[in-house]
């Protein structure tokens, strides 16, 4: 009986000795598994590190822009400091090649390697893309005749096109408004564009001056093209003087001014087909636009905004005071005497001197006093007489 249990003790011993070299197994084959996976992962990193080295290791592409496309598959493209070169591009980007778009390429065999996609999120720092203004005319003091020409010449091409046609004549072109600042010529174009239910697309004419070749008249392009597809929309040009002054034989710098003024003028002669999309500029100084611009086929009209009359400023401060809390002695027709010579912009200045006037006192009401201080430091003339108040509460 002893040596049966020695037996079997013994059989028990081999048993055990064999699961636990089964369990060593199985361990051993699952670090393996896990090892081989860290390794196909260190692998993976190892080559996509190699790759980053590879594409920083390569010198950067050259950014130019494609002129022309030639029947053999060769280009003509002109990079930002205006030179043109005759390239190849890559066979697998050779269907996405168009005209005007940009692509980069190999600084040393000058092959297009990618071709960039449009983007127009720049151009939005470069404007002012309104869908619907939300100005009117009534918010507007005085300028009756102004805006009825405005009604006359933008306006009802817009709204009303076929009235045009059946005259046979075609609708202006353009409007350019010129006066001193802060006569309210921007508002007018907001008006504008809120009753022909037009996006409105705003632009100073500085914004097209750039420093390289090629760009103040591409962004001239890519403003008449997305008023295209804003239509109907007005375009409007503020300090257009920037732009479109007089053009001389001087400096490269003013020679690319002069690119971009073309650019703007040839824009204006291809806009006569598209009724739904009218041109407005700005100026403070008409007397500096060249003369291409002023003529008939691209601003049509040219119309004065001049400083406002005592009506219109009795207006302009009755919709500036309209929400203010005023002594009732506070007179607006005085008020409209008294501030001869301000435009729009310096009346509502006014308005909210007078409210810091009486914020500084700790006043609950804006007094004539507050309002005489107010022209005199907007208006930057000596102190009034001292029968202002007198005139303010008659």
């Amino acid at each position: 009986m002893a040596e049966i249990k020695e037996t079997s003790k013994g059989l028990y011993d081999v048993y055990d000795y064999v699961f636990s070299l089964e369990e060593q197994l199985k361990t051993l084959k699952t670090e393996k598994q896990m090892n081989f996976a860290r390794i196909t992962q260190l692998q993976i990193e190892i080559e996509r590190t190699r790759k980053e080295l590879n594409e920083l290791k390569m010198p950067p592409l050259i950014v130019g822009t494609i002129e022309e496309i030639l029947e053999d598959g060769t280009v003509f493209v002109k990079n930002s400091n205006g030179m043109e070169f005759i390239v190849k591009a890559m066979p697998d980007i050779q269907a996405d090649l168009e005209l005007g778009k940009r692509v980069g390429m190999n600084q040393r065999s000058l092959t297009i390697l990618n071709v960039f996609p449009e983007n127009k999120d720049w151009r939005v720092n470069a404007m002012q893309i309104i869908e619907k203004p939300i100005t009117t005319f009534e918010e507007i003091g005085g300028l009756k005749n102004e805006i009825m020409e405005l009604e006359e010449t933008v306006i009802l091409p817009m709204l009303k096109p076929e009235g045009f046609e059946k005259l046979g004549i075609e609708s202006p072109g353009g409007v350019l408004l010129h006066g001193p600042p802060g006569t309210g010529k921007t508002l007018l174009a907001k008006a504008v564009a809120n009753k022909s239910n037009a996006t409105f697309i705003s632009l100073s004419g500085s914004e097209l001056v750039r420093k390289y070749i090629g760009e103040g008249s591409r962004l001239v392009r890519d403003v008449f093209k997305l008023a295209k597809e804003k239509a109907p929309s007005i375009i409007f040009i503020d300090e257009i003087d920037a732009v479109g002054s007089h053009r001389y034989d001087t400096a490269n710098g003013d020679r690319e001014v002069q690119r971009t003024l073309m650019q703007l003028l040839a824009e204006m002669d291809g806009f006569h087909s598209k009724k739904e999309v009218k041109i407005m500029g700005a100026t403070n100084r008409l007397d500096m636009l060249d003369p291409a611009l002023l003529r008939p086929g691209r601003f049509d009209r040219v119309i004065e905004i001049p400083l406002p009359d005592v009506e219109a400023r009795k207006k302009i401060f009755t919709i500036h005071t309209k929400k203010m809390n005023m002594e009732k002695k506070v007179d607006v027709n005085a008020l409209a005497e008294l501030s001869d010579g301000l435009t729009g912009a310096d009346i509502k200045a006014v308005c909210m001197e007078a409210g810091i006037f009486t914020l500084r006192k700790n006043g609950s009401r804006i007094s004539a006093k507050d309002f005489e201080e107010a022209i005199v430091k907007v208006a930057k003339q000596p102190k009034m007489d001292q029968n202002f108040s007198e005139k303010m509460f008659a």
